[in-house]
């Protein structure tokens, strides 16, 4: 049992290898001259005027999450179109198959339509 996961182990191996490598060359190998300049907190060229803890508007992040909602659908719709038609000459019906992938964007589409509704685009 366990020799039927050598090949993920190595892969791992591998990955690990290849991802910690260039961190550690960088690290030991990269210069290192600390100065006051580099170690301020703040890069934009003055010194901060506010507290880091302000109030800021939340529908930034709400924008961001229902781009990341609507744009994640084309993940799932183009491998679904490559294969479609070799779904079809494997003997699926192309109503069951087109079908799946309606009511996936009938729901997406569902919830689209929900969120313009309860203005959650609406930018003021």
């Amino acid at each position: 049992m366990v020799e039927n996961y050598f090949p993920v182990f190595v892969f791992l191996v591998v990955a690990l290898l290849f991802s910690m490598a260039p961190l550690l060359l960088g690290r030991l190998l990269g210069p290192s001259r600390p100065d006051p300049e580099k170690l301020s907190p703040y890069e934009c060229g003055f010194e901060p005027f506010e507290d880091a803890r302000i109030r800021f508007d939340v529908r930034y992040y709400l924008i961001a999450i229902l781009f990341i909602l609507f744009d994640l659908e084309i993940a799932f719709l183009f491998p679904w179109a490559v294969v479609f038609k070799d779904m079809i000459a494997e003997g699926a019906h192309a109503f069951y198959v087109f079908g799946t992938v309606m009511v996936f964007l009938a729901v997406l589409v569902i919830g689209y339509i929900v969120e313009w509704k309860n203005g959650a685009l609406d930018w003021e």
